[in-house]
């Protein structure tokens, strides 16, 4: 007779091994979303409460916080909001352009020292944003952008320009990923360089100008100190920047209303991500970027 190995032990081990990884994910889980209920349950709390009632949920809900973070200030929250939905759009199609523009040259067109300026380009990658703030800003108020009669234009302008290294960079590893017998079959039907970007680039690059999109929509509206470095009006202010308005240093800050409009603000950056999430993912895949 054949001796029968146990199975029974394994299975427990294994199921055991399930139950301690569901734990450990269940806590991370938690961790992490823990914030995000926070702040929503306290942006229905009074402001008493919210110093003496440190749980999830309100006693008694206060959605007079929404109403009074709406219209605290001589400006409406909603001007607030149309600035950064103005500036976030723009700039997602500055970078889309100007990157893939760039990307394109780097990736498919031969010049001299492209080797040189592509390193230069990964180069700027290892400067903080903090570094370039001040010659940005010398240079801009030179131009007379600063505090002029439309002041978004130290914002947007670079973003015409493919100053984001780290698009460029997405965008060409995603080219070098096209095969360039494409590029060869169009040649033979008399494309120029153009006709290969517009019919055969362009169209296959679609994931990687979602996933430029994306971040860029995401990162320029919780942009906080560019927008606050460049912008000094009121009505020119940003969500980031006019959140900042709650907290008074002097007196007793408004942090009911600010937790409510901060929700909202979370709205449109959540709802932008869902709606191109599957798209996002496809764009990392497909772009050389993957763990």
């Amino acid at each position: 007779m054949v001796a029968q190995t146990p199975t029974v032990p394994r299975r427990r081990s294994g199921l055991g091994r399930q139950v301690v990884r569901l734990t450990i994910l269940t806590a991370i889980l938690a961790a992490v979303l823990y914030p995000l209920f926070w702040m929503i349950g306290t942006s229905f709390k009074s402001q008493e409460e919210i110093v003496n009632n440190i749980g999830l949920l309100p006693e008694t809900f206060t959605p007079g916080n929404f109403s009074d973070g709406w219209n605290n200030f001589d400006v409406s929250f909603g001007r607030f909001f149309l600035n950064s939905a103005m500036i976030s759009l723009l700039t997602v199609v500055g970078n889309a352009v100007s990157c893939l523009l760039a990307a394109y040259a780097f990736a498919r067109l031969r010049f001299r020292l492209r080797g040189f300026w592509f390193a230069i380009m990964i180069g700027t990658l290892l400067l903080p944003g903090h570094v370039l703030i001040v010659p940005q800003y010398i240079l801009f108020r030179t131009f007379g952008w600063v505090g002029s009669d439309w002041p978004y234009l130290p914002l947007l302008v670079p973003q015409f320009l493919a100053t984001e290294a780290f698009f460029v960079f997405l965008m060409v590893q995603f080219m070098r990923g096209i095969p360039r017998e494409l590029d060869e079959a169009a040649k033979i039907d008399g494309a120029s360089a153009y006709g290969i970007f517009r019919h055969v680039i362009l169209p296959l690059s679609r994931p990687a100008l979602v996933t430029t999109a994306i971040f860029s929509f995401i990162w320029t509206w919780n942009d906080f100190f560019r927008q606050l470095v460049f912008l000094s009006d009121l009505s020119d202010y940003t969500v980031p920047v006019a959140l900042t308005l709650f907290i008074d240093s002097t007196s007793q800050s408004a942090v009911g209303p600010m937790f409510a409009m901060s929700l909202l603000s979370l709205l449109p950056v959540f709802l932008f991500f869902v709606a191109f999430q599957r798209m996002l993912v496809e764009g990392i895949n497909t772009s050389g970027l993957k763990g």
